[in-house]
């Protein structure tokens, strides 16, 4: 953006021509659900604040996409997939929508989601939402786009955009920049606010960056989160010095669900271990996978999703529902549309459960933690002087099913540090039967600038970015 061309303007124009020719027509990916009618009126000043010498950053005219569950004050709606919510303009923005436009960059528009952001029924189809419709992968489009922030993948990988914001609850940025061959990053919850963004629990949401590149996700996550350092992590010096002095344990636990995908990661090892790190095989998490995380997960996750919702909804305007109970009933009214493929079941178990005091709630909160963060992820840490953890993200990209839903694969990496709070990062490794797919970094508490060094080392040595390999065939 820094040289004569393309302007902000010029930029906005070939992206907007690109969405209306590869994601509402030609292979009708759908991965953006609404466009920004001022997109090219904020360009056009941008190139004026430039031209004048006023440049607000690296990232100063660069557009962005931000998935639909993520408040915008202006002529966009935000719905998160839901017909229920098609009157909502939110009068301000989410903190990190400010962030963005604070920084120069130009907001392009929506990304589809699976509606809700995935917690509505145990039967969902990854990237479907009535609003939107099906979301469907780049480099097949039979397959699944991966979820819950499956436009922003999508419009990625599909070179809609060069960036996008993604929200993550446990592995709704992971799954997507795994099975669409880009970069994603859940930060630490609590790193970036999480205002202003449609919730599913307080606990586990955040919102974060997706990107072709580690640095230029690294980048982005600069802006969202309001710190420096995490560019500097993955800077051609920082590529060169390599990882001597870096421990990395390998999650053994996490293998075994693909032959192909452990193959690709075995080979991601090898890079690892070749560019200095001394790799702890196995360092398995002391509670993964004897604890069942699933349980405690779930009723927090349910238990939160009625309160935080629910007083999300009771901003909205007349019109929508203002509370989980009015939503579902909305639901039931809207079945052909809304139900046409799958229920509300968890919606329906959220609306029954009691409140944050109840003890059922406060009982798996508390062991969810400990087991996930403190007798987990830490105290492996501790046990190998450890910096990070790597392991498979995800299978291949599923065959998209509608009337039986997903049939994933992988992805149990996700829900401990999900369950912590703490940070994860996809980061494409190869190709399985011409399918993307992402190994997956994470470490504890506040170890953003780690993974992505970790990641940039991976994504140099590979050179999958450099050699033009990780461009879908569309």
């Amino acid at each position: 953006m820094a040289s004569p061309t393309p302007t902000a303007a010029e930029q906005v124009d070939r992206l907007l021509d690109r969405i209306a020719s590869v994601d509402a027509a030609g292979p009708t990916l759908r991965s953006v659900i609404e466009t920004n009618p001022d997109a090219r009126e904020v360009a056009e000043a941008l190139d004026e604040e430039r031209h004048d010498g006023r440049v607000r950053g690296p990232l100063h005219g660069v557009a962005v996409l931000v998935k639909d569950n993520i408040d915008t004050a202006d002529r966009m709606l935000t719905t998160a997939g839901s017909l229920a919510l098609t009157a909502n303009r939110p009068l301000a923005d989410a903190p990190v929508v400010a962030r963005l436009r604070a920084a120069g960059l130009v907001l392009l528009g929506k990304t589809n989601l699976s509606e809700w952001a995935n917690l509505r029924s145990p039967h969902s189809s990854s990237g479907w939402s009535a609003r939107g419709g099906q979301t469907v992968n780049p480099w097949d489009t039979s397959r699944s786009p991966g979820g819950s922030s499956s436009g922003s993948g999508v419009a990625v990988a599909a070179e809609l955009t060069p960036l996008a914001v993604g929200t993550e609850t446990d592995g709704s940025i992971v799954c997507p920049a795994s099975l669409n061959g880009v970069v994603g990053i859940k930060p630490t919850v609590g790193l970036l606010p999480g205002a202003g963004i449609v919730p599913i629990a307080h606990s586990q949401d955040a919102a974060g960056p997706m990107a072709r590149s580690v640095h230029d996700a690294a980048a982005l996550l600069e802006v969202l989160s309001g710190r420096s350092g995490f560019v500097d992590a993955c800077t051609v010096e920082a590529a060169a010095e390599g990882l001597n002095g870096f421990r990395i344990g390998v999650a053994r636990a996490s293998f075994g669900a693909h032959v192909g995908t452990d193959a690709v990661a075995e080979r991601a090892l090898g890079l690892l271990s070749a560019a200095g790190a001394t790799l702890v095989d196995p360092a398995d998490l002391p509670t993964f996978p004897s604890y069942d995380a699933g349980d405690d997960e779930l009723t927090v996750l349910l238990h939160e999703l009625k309160q935080d919702l629910s007083a999300y909804l009771a901003g909205r305007p007349e019109g929508t529902p203002r509370d989980l109970a009015e939503l579902i009933a909305f639901n039931q009214v809207n079945a052909g549309t809304e139900l046409a493929w799958f229920g509300q079941e968890f919606f329906e178990q959220a609306e029954r459960l009691g409140g944050l005091d109840d003890p059922a709630y406060l009982t798996a909160l508390e062991r969810g933690r400990r087991r996930a963060g403190a007798e987990g992820i830490d105290a492996a840490v501790a046990q190998h002087a450890l910096q990070a953890f790597v392991a498979p993200a995800y299978s291949p990209a599923w065959k998209i099913d509608q009337v039986n839903g997903d049939q994933m694969t992988g992805g149990q990496v996700t829900t401990l540090p999900a369950i912590a709070g703490y940070p994860l990062l996809s980061v494409p490794m190869g190709l399985v039967h011409g399918l993307p797919v992402g190994l997956a970094v994470f470490g504890p508490a506040g170890s953003e600038a780690v993974l992505i060094r970790i990641a940039h080392v991976v994504e140099q040595r590979l050179g999958l970015v450099r050699d033009g390999a990780l461009v879908p065939p569309i």
